[in-house]
């Protein structure tokens, strides 16, 4: 049977998000003029940790967030659910472009996924927090010698890793795919992402920050000493202002050509039974990604489904994010059917939810930063799928600009410098197709680099994850 059917009773719905019993209500519009010291724009995990660590910085702030939809329901509640510690997109990424400094990044990222853990455990956010570490496993001989390199560069930078054969591979997850493999063991969490934000709304309420939902940032101007966000029914003044909005288009124009939305697809299985799980293994419940350009992502969830994400990576022409985009039956359809090839001992699992959403991506792959109005306002975006962890990081850098204040975070060059802008359509969606077709062949022809990628990686361009 095709493996397709598996998808007959899948619902459209991001299935962290589909939780009745978790979700929290929804905070009130704004209604009016409010003023307030810092103003934070964006309900993700971007905005909320810059609300919650502004607070727990200074008590006596006044802080508002304000959001467009409701809090986690865009990326940051329908994400894959793993926390890393890389705040560069990978080891391998940040050797490339800051081999100065990724002895301190590494550092800081590992300390930045511990003060994640310490909140979950200090505010009691119920959100499945498991400090699984997670894998990166070879399906393909050519990969077996970029798993040794990448097992000794992590461990030279402070990882726990662990280099597996095949045998040992498949002692912690059997797949007749896998060759061998790295684990990471512990620069990685995995976590439910949508309890995870609304967690963290909930402790920015209790330390008094004032949260409106449903109302999105329309237009920003200078209002005397303050800065003013416009909204439908409202406005807020503030001295200081956070733009946390990641792919959507942000309210400072000159910010927008820095990222471009990429739309990212995951389904989750029915709940496994005790022998389908046995079948499979995962006693020590890491997720995994495989080595290919087009890589999956996969993880268990808290009742033992399977979530299997990634492989397409979709870019619409002229960007913008739309609802409409978050189905694609075709990348379903072959994400089901490599789920079948990866796990042949699971024939008959079917599919309870499939779902995508809009990823903010940069041409550095990871975070970039900026101020502008004389150092009142602040941004970060471009984390390239990895903002689970690195927005906490992220958070504690604008706080740190908008404070004026000279840090070991601001003084980095990931956030001193910004990457490239993307150019405008239709240079863009050529560009980017032909990056993707690239990466393509690369995986069908044993990662050999043809002569469009070898000139991005000369240029800085190279994608390396």
């Amino acid at each position: 049977m095709d493996p397709v059917h598996a998808l007959r009773d899948a619902s459209p719905t991001p299935f962290w998000l589909d939780d009745a019993d978790h979700r929290p209500p929804a905070a009130p519009a704004l209604v009016g003029a409010v003023d307030c010291d810092l103003l934070v724009v964006g309900g993700g995990y971007s905005g909320l940790w810059t609300a919650l660590i502004a607070k727990e910085r200074d008590p006596s702030a006044d802080v508002v967030l304000i959001e467009a939809g409701e809090v986690g329901a865009a990326a940051s509640g329908r994400n894959g659910g793993f926390c890393e510690s890389s705040l560069t997109h990978g080891l391998g990424n940040g050797i490339a472009r800051w081999p100065g400094e990724i002895a301190r990044l590494e550092r800081l990222g590992r300390e930045n996924l511990q003060a994640i853990e310490d909140t979950v455990t200090k505010h009691g956010i119920d959100c499945d927090w498991e400090r699984t570490g997670s894998l990166v496993v070879a399906t393909e001989p050519y990969q077996l010698a970029g798993l040794t390199e990448e097992a000794e560069a992590a461990a030279r930078y402070g990882a726990e890793v662990a280099l597996l054969d095949e045998a040992a591979v498949r002692a912690e997850i059997d797949s007749p795919a896998f060759l061998g493999g790295v684990w990471n063991k512990d620069g990685v969490a995995m976590v439910n992402p949508a309890r995870l934000a609304w967690g963290l709304k909930r402790a920015c309420q209790e330390l008094d920050v004032r949260v409106y939902e449903h109302t999105p940032g329309t237009g920003l101007t200078e209002d005397g000493a303050r800065i003013a966000v416009s909204t439908p029914y409202g406005r807020v003044r503030a001295r200081r202002v956070a733009l946390a909005t990641n792919a959507y288009p942000s309210l400072l124009r000159r910010h927008r050509p820095y990222t471009v939305p990429v739309y990212d697809y995951a389904l989750m299985t029915e709940p496994l039974t005790d022998d389908q799980l046995a079948s499979v293994g995962w006693r020590n419940r890491q997720g995994f990604a495989d080595c290919a350009n087009r890589f999956h992502y996969v993880r268990l969830s808290a009742d033992n489904r399977i979530l299997w994400g990634g492989f397409d990576a979709v870019y619409r022409y002229g960007g913008g994010v739309r609802a409409e985009r978050d189905q694609r039956h075709e990348t379903f359809a072959t994400l089901a059917r490599h789920f079948a090839e990866t796990f042949p001992q699971l024939a008959g699992v079917r599919f309870s939810h499939a779902w995508g959403g809009a990823i903010d991506t940069s041409t550095r792959f990871c975070v970039f930063f900026d101020t502008s109005h004389r150092g009142r306002v602040a941004y970060a975006a471009g984390y390239t799928g990895l903002g689970v962890g690195a927005t906490r990081f992220g958070a504690e850098v604008m706080l740190d600009l908008l404070a004026g204040e000279r840090t070991e975070r601001t003084s980095l060059e990931l956030v001193r410098r910004k990457p490239l802008p993307f150019p405008p359509e239709p240079v863009r969606a050529l560009g980017i197709g032909i990056t993707q077709w690239s990466l393509a062949r690369a995986d069908a022809h044993e990662g050999h680099r043809n002569l469009w990628l070898r000139a991005l990686d000369r240029v800085g361009l190279g994608f390396d994850s």
